[in-house]
């Protein structure tokens, strides 16, 4: 009799998926399989307990509300910045991690990415936010296979996959892993 592996903290999950937004508008569609360490940083808690004890071959459907994804907007992560503190290459949608050196606006978290979304002669507007935050999510979830995980990955909590658009959807804001570094 042939075991299937199910799912269970540590293992690897290769996933494909289509993410719609709350009122069922395409966001992003994975079709090549990705891995991703389950029981670390890889997933999103929800996304987890959902594919708790499933196989091979499952679907899952899934209604994610803002604080189980990317949180609620905060409208304090927005500011203004003078235009000079930029590259002169500047445009709509780039993302820096933190704020450039020189930056004025007190308070706002040093670590965080920071989207550009307008530019001015005299400022630059930055939003700290996920491009995600405040927004409802449908996932339709399809596992592709389950394995064993690596020792190194079982340290590292990771499976370490760059580079694939939307990948940060799932994770949880990893380096290489925001879709506003893709």
């Amino acid at each position: 009799m042939i075991s299937v592996m199910q799912i269970a903290a540590p293992c690897v999950v290769s996933l494909t998926w289509q993410l719609n937004d709350g009122q069922n508008r395409p966001i992003d569609t994975l079709d090549d399989p990705v891995e991703f360490f389950y029981g670390g940083d890889d997933l999103l808690a929800k996304v987890e307990e959902a594919l708790a004890g499933h196989a091979t071959g499952a679907e899952l459907a899934l209604q994610l509300e803002p604080e189980e994804a990317f949180g609620v907007y905060q409208p304090e992560l927005v500011c203004f910045e003078a235009r000079g503190l930029f590259p002169e290459q500047l445009e709509t949608g780039m993302a820096f991690e933190g704020l450039p050196a020189g930056a004025a606006t007190p308070g706002m978290p040093p670590d965080a990415i920071y989207l550009v979304t307008e530019i001015y002669p005299s400022h630059v507007v930055l939003d700290g936010n996920h491009p995600l935050a405040g927004m409802s999510l449908r996932l339709h979830l399809k596992v592709r296979d389950v394995r064993d995980a690596s020792d190194d990955e079982v340290q590292a909590r990771s499976v370490n996959t760059q580079g694939t658009g939307l990948l940060g959807v799932l994770g949880q804001g990893k380096p290489g892993r925001d879709p506003r570094l893709h």
